[in-house]
């Protein structure tokens, strides 16, 4: 299954999201779950209206796909804090909490190793958590 990126953006206390794939396309809310399922549901619509009027679709399109919402690290740091706290964040990364605390408020901008650092902390404790299971 290929992969479409759909990058996301926080700005005036609003979300939204676009396919750079893809022009025209874009989507807004007040949550990434509220983009998510807006993108979801305006994608199909707009690739019939493209089909109906010859406009052009990318060939990822013409298979199966799978959406992968792309966020800058201040905005998935700063929507997740009521989750996770930067002190929790700094022992999964081993960043610095206050890099991390810089980053969320857009003071500064991680680089690319950092970027990384912070994506594989995150996906290894959603891997971890995938793994547990509740006694009954």
């Amino acid at each position: 299954m290929k992969k479409v990126i759909v990058d996301v953006h926080y700005s005036g206390g609003n979300y939204s999201a676009h396919i750079p794939i893809l022009p025209g396309v874009v989507v807004t809310g007040d949550s990434i779950t509220e983009i998510e399922g807006q993108m979801k549901e305006a994608l199909p619509f707009h690739l019939d209206g493209q089909r109906g009027t010859g406009g052009d679709i990318p060939e990822v399109f013409n298979g199966n796909y799978e959406l992968v919402f792309q966020f800058p690290a201040d905005v998935l740091l700063d929507y997740y804090s009521g989750i996770f706290t930067k002190a929790a964040l700094s022992r999964l990364t081993g960043i610095n909490e206050r890099q991390l605390w810089h980053y969320a408020a857009g003071k500064s901008r991680p680089r690319p190793a950092q970027n990384k650092r912070i994506e594989e902390g995150l996906h290894r404790l959603g891997r971890e958590l995938l793994s547990l299971s509740l006694q009954k």
